[in-house]
């Protein structure tokens, strides 16, 4: 069984890792390559300028602003989306009245068609979820400011996406809504597998609702919350938060600055401004955040692993 094992296992990894590395790592080290010289990304030519991105990148108020707007996005949306996922899954799946004659524990009725409904938006493109909320955000003729003038609240007319301090929240409510269903289905699927055993057993012992949510299924659930967290965070750093913010606010990125997020100035200094070397100074930190947040969300998260 030993004869020929080494020989096995890279016949197997060679291709993939090699397709990883061209595709993956050598971008990166391009990236960093880049950002020490003066190029355009249009001419062939280009000349090493040192760390003069990286200083014009460290006195840049707009780089500031949207390294704390990527950061707001990372902590915020996570923290939400997966609180409220957790929730529903609950609910869904554990947080039902007991039946007579029925199992001890049980979701709420209609949680079949519930998981449905909370998925509906995984269906939807995140660019055509971003073009129909940022037509209900219209202060004028939005769905939204229509329902609060419809219930009476004729003097609450938020400017929402014109609004420098609500811009951003708006931005990340979207967020939230377009990812919540995906994470319902995922937790509820990992509640599914735990026994019920454990779940009669605590009730038995005068266990609520509560006390089994915090003493059993988070703790057998944990991996695949952290998991999830990271995989969140990653999404609200990158391609999810650009489309939205591209798609919703004014500028991109507006008003004065109040949604840029690091992805988006990168997109803007490259094919915008022209100025490639620049952009790709400001990809390298947005790599550094993102493995930071990664690698800060599995150390705070790490604890014992829990088997039934």
């Amino acid at each position: 069984m030993q004869h020929g094992k080494y020989r096995f296992i890279v016949g197997f990894l060679a291709l993939p890792l090699g397709l990883y590395a061209l595709f993956v790592i050598w971008p990166f080290v391009q990236s960093v390559y880049y950002s020490f010289t003066d190029w355009t990304g249009l001419s062939p030519e280009f000349e090493m300028v040192g760390l003069d991105n990286y200083r014009r990148m460290l006195d840049d108020d707009v780089f500031w602003k949207s390294l704390w707007h990527s950061l707001t996005f990372a902590v915020v949306v996570p923290l939400i989306t997966i609180c409220f996922a957790l929730f529903l899954a609950f609910m869904i799946n554990i947080g039902g009245r007991r039946r007579k004659g029925g199992p001890a524990v049980s979701g709420v009725r209609g949680s079949s068609f519930y998981k449905i409904v909370y998925f509906f938006p995984q269906v939807l493109s995140i660019a055509i979820v971003a073009l129909l909320f940022a037509f209900a955000y219209n202060p004028d003729s939005g769905a939204v400011n229509s329902l609060l003038r419809g219930i009476g609240l004729d003097g609450v007319q938020p400017l929402w996406l014109g609004d420098p301090d609500l811009a951003l929240w708006c931005v990340m409510a979207v967020l939230v809504w377009s990812t919540v269903g995906f994470f319902v289905v995922l937790f509820s699927a990992g509640m599914a597998s735990i026994p019920a055993d454990l779940y009669e057993a605590a009730l038995l012992d005068g266990a609520n609702r509560a006390t089994t949510f915090f003493r059993i299924t988070l703790p057998l659930l944990w991996d695949t919350v952290q998991s999830g967290w990271v995989y969140l965070g990653i999404l609200a750093l990158g391609a999810e938060s650009f489309a939205v913010v591209q798609i919703m606010t004014t500028g991109p990125g507006g008003p004065d600055y109040s949604t840029t997020v690091m992805v988006l100035y990168v997109y803007q200094k490259a094919f915008r401004d022209g100025q490639a070397a620049y952009a790709t100074t400001i990809g390298v930190a947005l790599l550094v955040v993102t493995l930071a947040f990664a690698a800060l969300v599995m150390r705070l998260g790490r604890r014992e692993r829990l088997e039934y």
